[in-house]
């Protein structure tokens, strides 16, 4: 998947990164109500996350988009970034043991970790 530039607080500093996820199933797909819904939700920077090839295009299809999301979009945000909605599950991939593979020089936590570091930053910053 390729985090794309957008408000979304979880996803702060993640732009442009390219990262392994796990995916559990197949059902969970964006689904538009509308054929230039995609292209207004990209338009307005409001896509954060999507399937992608190996070349960086949007994928279309299996296996490098596993359920059909229409433009590889599988992760959306609210205009303000507080709401981040996404079907594949980071959560079960931020220490590197739970991936079949990962880059030595990443140690025991994969770049996922960065959103629930960004989300403990956002809330410790609204107590103050």
């Amino acid at each position: 998947m390729r985090v794309e530039p957008t408000p979304a607080l979880f996803l702060r500093g993640m732009a442009g990164s390219e990262l392994p996820v796990v995916v559990s199933h197949g059902e969970g797909r964006v689904e538009l109500a509308a054929g230039a819904a995609a292209e207004e939700l990209t338009r307005e920077g409001r896509v954060a996350i999507r399937f992608v090839e190996p070349d960086g295009s949007a994928a279309a299809s299996y296996p490098a988009n596993p359920n059909g999301s229409p433009q590889g979009i599988t992760g959306v945000c609210s205009e303000d970034g507080r709401v981040l909605l996404t079907m594949p599950h980071p959560e079960r991939c931020f220490r590197t043991h739970q991936l079949s593979w990962h880059p030595a020089h990443w140690g025991h936590y994969s770049p996922w970790m960065r959103l629930f570091d960004n989300a403990r930053s956002w809330v410790e910053g609204r107590r103050r």
